[in-house]
């Protein structure tokens, strides 16, 4: 791959219920240093979460992803993680947590093109 540059992603998962460790992919985040590029791409399938718990809102988890989106945006409304480095929001978002929300341990990678590596990733993984 000519002109490729190093990337890193994590796929987002949400764990209805943490004591159980059973989950499902909800989402890519990529990271790409070089090309100052950070990105993440979520869907909720509903009949999936219904399955996993009934318990768990589709709005409460939608309102985390968007959060999520807001910080590797860099928006102000992302708080203050949201106005770190592109390398400091990722690794904050994938680092190892017991919530609801998590992410895979990363997995590197070469790219030309990041958004068509998160989409690819994405549609492999979480669709």
């Amino acid at each position: 791959m000519q002109n490729s540059q190093t990337f890193e992603y994590a796929i987002i998962r949400v764990v209805p219920r943490v004591e159980r460790e059973e989950f499902f992919n909800v989402g890519v985040i990529l990271f790409s240093k070089r090309n100052k590029f950070l990105g993440i791409k979520y869907n909720i399938n509903k009949d999936k979460l219904k399955a996993f718990s009934t318990d768990v809102e589709l709005e409460m988890l939608e309102d985390y992803l968007n959060a999520w989106k807001l910080i590797c945006d860099g928006d102000p409304h992302g708080g203050k993680i949201g106005t770190f480095e592109l390398s400091d929001r990722f690794r904050w978002l994938t680092a190892c947590r017991s919530t609801i929300i998590q992410s895979s341990k990363t997995h590197p990678g070469l790219s030309n093109d990041p958004q068509k590596t998160l989409d690819e990733i994405f549609v492999n993984y979480v669709l």
